[in-house]
């Protein structure tokens, strides 16, 4: 009598495995059940490579993330499959949400202890990591766009950090915040005036000696982050509203006006985004439907991406200099070859069902990204794989994401919701259950 289908050995199906991560397998092709999926091939890594702690895996075959069984994607038992694997992002889960009444459109938990806001009321609030509100200095007279903390600068103590922030106010302005453990303060130091329409951005550079501005009047402003000890731009040319503020100020100390080192002209409508690159140089991009490479040293733009009727809303850089990732109007984000020489690049598309406002990588990571999104809904991505998000945090309803920052495992959200913290990074799958199959 034959063997019954119900004993008969599953059918199984070569696999060749590969990954940029450290955990690195021998060459070797394995035999692997057709029916296994990510759990299964997640613990054959595991116990492979005896790791001490459990790490879980994600599969990428053909460039798509493994959703079902092997047999689903394989060709036929013959068929040799190439299987990349990259660490999984488990879904992020909810920490906290700190005390914000205003709504937030730049946030920051670079600074080691805190978190750092600028929201539509003008002003700046640091927190600590205990949720509670340490300081708020207004610095502005209309929203804060944006502002970026410069990451390293000789003058300052290891309590102080230097920040600099942009507004609709037209300038953008350099202060430092004092963390001496017992009291914040702020003092601002330099106003940075070019703009003749509200700024959309501003970024420092790795060194913290350059900065960049970005505004609705199409210009970029290249600026260094020495404070002059007398005014580069008379007080006399300053907008009157800035100038009654001003003056306010001076009453508890100085602040200089700034002029641009450069200006960097090219885009026909609002820059929307600008970023130093890694590799030197900055990237831009614009409601012209345009992603533009600059050569700052030389104030020339050195390459131009444009793709017709996509107005860009946010940008954000991985570790390599070859690529930009994009947030457009159009309810997409696309990952584009920002090389000279290529004309239209669009690598990678990543839909979303509402308009994405924010975006950032995972810290260190080229390949993990979030994005936030006019639903309420922040996604995380692999830039390996567009055909859906690996996890997904749904912090509001109703309500924008406005802001992102992803520093280890603590992601930072602002918006019209306020501030909420989540964790959301690599964990554990628990105790592994050994299944091992054949190796070829």
């Amino acid at each position: 009598m034959a063997e019954s289908s119900s004993t008969a050995t599953p059918p199984s199906i070569p696999v060749v495995f590969s990954t940029k991560t450290p955990y690195q397998l021998p060459p070797q092709k394995f035999m692997i059940p057709a029916s296994w999926r990510r759990f299964q091939l997640s613990q054959l890594i595991n116990t492979s490579l005896a790791l001490p702690r459990v790490v879980p895996f994600d599969f990428l075959i053909r460039g798509v993330l493994l959703k079902g069984s092997l047999s689903e994607v394989a060709n036929g038992e013959e068929e040799t499959l190439e299987v990349e694997y990259i660490e999984s992002v488990l879904p992020p889960t909810r920490l906290a949400a700190l005390p914000h009444e205003e709504w937030v459109s730049s946030i920051s938990c670079f600074v080691p202890g805190h978190f750092l806001t600028g929201s539509y009321d003008g002003a700046l609030r640091v927190f600590d990591r205990a949720q509670t509100l340490l300081h708020t200095t207004s610095l502005h007279t209309a929203p804060v766009t944006s502002f970026t903390v410069v990451s390293s600068e000789p003058a300052l103590s290891d309590q102080d950090v230097l920040i600099v922030t942009a507004s609709h106010d037209r300038t953008a302005q350099i202060s430092r915040i004092s963390l001496d453990g017992t009291e914040t303060t702020s003092t601002p130091l330099a106003a940075l005036h070019l703009h003749d329409s509200p700024l959309a951005d501003v970024a420092s550079s790795r060194d913290g000696e350059t900065i960049l501005t970005a505004g609705w009047d199409g210009l970029i402003g290249l600026w260094s982050t020495s404070i002059p000890e007398t005014d580069e731009v008379p007080l006399e040319t300053v907008a009157a509203p800035e100038r009654k503020k001003r003056r306010k100020v001076q009453e508890g100390g100085s602040v200089k006006t700034k002029a641009p080192k450069a200006v960097l002209r090219s885009h026909t409508a609002r820059v929307s985004a600008v970023r130093f690159s890694p590799g030197g140089g900055a990237v831009s991009c614009g409601f012209d439907s345009t992603l533009r490479t600059w050569d700052i040293e030389r104030g020339l733009c050195a390459h131009t991406i444009t793709i017709s009727e996509k107005p860009f809303l946010a940008l954000a850089l991985p570790e390599t200099p070859e690529t930009a990732l994009a947030a457009s109007a159009d309810r997409s984000v696309t990952l584009f070859d920002v090389r000279a020489g290529t004309s239209v690049a669009a690598a990678i598309k990543f839909s979303h069902p509402a308009t994405p406002a924010a975006l950032v990588f995972a810290q260190g990571s080229g390949t993990q990204f979030a994005s936030g999104a006019y639903d309420g809904v922040v996604r995380v991505w692999d830039v390996r794989s567009a055909t859906r998000e690996v996890a997904i945090a749904r912090v509001w309803d109703g309500k924008k994401v406005l802001a992102l920052d992803w520093a280890g495992e603590v992601m930072a959200i602002g918006g019209e919701g306020g501030v909420e913290v989540w964790r959301a990074g690599v964990g554990s799958e628990g105790v592994l259950q050994k299944e091992t199959p054949s190796v070829a």
